[in-house]
């Protein structure tokens, strides 16, 4: 397979966070099309990588959408044949557990039984302060993917940008010879990052997500307007921040909803190390996680999301802060 890869020029198409866990969105189509535009094969990886979840977080109610995942692709691959797109959706690599970790079953504690990839201080910045596992198993599902399919290109989407760091870093540092694409975040017509724990937020807590989204822009236009201080940038975030928190409040229990803020970051766009000021030439990364927290209490005939609303809810988010000339 990885012979024939390299042969007929194979992208290997790895979209959303992780290796694709399915619960395909618009976002994830995104990456197909582009992906077909520049290569004549691609292949989907749909698998649910059980050693980038926590032991306490959300892998039993991860979204599972096999059936939906699949109509989506046909549909997107049938597509591509009528417009005659010279690249179509080829395969759906949706390997099993057993096949992804043969010796020993995959182990999400720390320092955890297994084979690992590890890339630090990368991986403990940021994101993994709050999820100490989730990029080992980031690193090492995607080299187990990249060495069983071989492929000369892979696509990910802008949303997670620390694990686009992390990929580029690994091919880099493992010398695997991939092109890595980085495309730009699909949105929501209100600003929202497409994301598949989306479908876990109900009417009140979807209209209350997108204050992470309007926080960094807040920041990124305090950065166009001339402010390179690490403090001037991100006092507008938090304003946005602070002044939902206390509008959420004051309001009723049955209309209000709730979150926690785990970081607000402004960061080089190499190492993701927190920088006191954006040199102009370089520019920066803006990112930011919040957590939605379920539903204390709902009203009769109220929206609710997956999982009824009483689920906390990750949410991330970022922004790069282009360079100037």
């Amino acid at each position: 397979m990885a012979f024939v890869s390299r042969i007929v020029r194979t992208a290997w198409l790895i979209p959303r966070s992780l290796p694709t866990m399915g619960a395909l969105h618009a976002g994830h189509l995104s990456l197909v099309r582009q992906a077909a535009e520049e290569n004549s094969h691609v292949f989907v990886s749909i698998y649910v990588n059980p050693t980038q979840f926590g032991q306490n977080e959300d892998l039993a109610s991860y979204p599972k959408t096999w059936n939906s995942d699949l109509e989506l692709l046909g549909n997107l691959d049938a597509s591509l044949e009528q417009s005659g797109s010279s690249g179509r959706v080829e395969a759906v690599f949706a390997p099993m557990t057993r096949e992804m970790y043969p010796t020993l079953p995959p182990d999400s504690s720390l320092p955890g039984k297994g084979t690992f990839v590890t890339i630090t201080p990368l991986a403990g910045l940021l994101e993994g302060r709050s999820r100490p596992v989730f990029f080992r198993g980031v690193a090492t599902v995607c080299s187990k993917l990249f060495n069983i399919v071989q492929p000369e290109r892979v696509y990910f989407g802008q949303k997670d940008v620390q694990q686009s760091v992390l990929i580029k870093r690994l091919v880099k540092d493992l010398h695997m010879p991939i092109d890595v694409r980085i495309i730009s975040t699909e949105r929501e017509a209100d600003g929202l990052a497409m994301s598949s724990r989306n479908v876990y937020l109900g009417e009140r807590r979807r209209a209350l997500g997108v204050v992470l989204s309007r926080a960094l822009r807040a920041a990124e236009t305090a950065y166009k307007s001339g402010v390179q201080d690490r403090d001037g940038i991100l006092a507008p975030a938090y304003a946005v921040l602070d002044s939902e928190a206390a509008l959420q409040s004051r309001l009723a229990e049955d209309e209000s909803a709730r979150f926690e803020v785990d970081y607000i970051s402004l960061a080089d766009s190499e190492n993701l190390e927190e920088v006191q000021m954006v040199d102009p030439s370089q520019g920066a990364v803006l990112s930011g996680a919040v957590k939605m927290l379920p539903l204390t209490t709902t009203r009769t005939g109220e929206r609710l999301g997956q999982g009824e609303d009483k689920l906390s809810v990750r949410l991330i988010d970022n922004i790069i802060l282009m360079p100037k000339p």
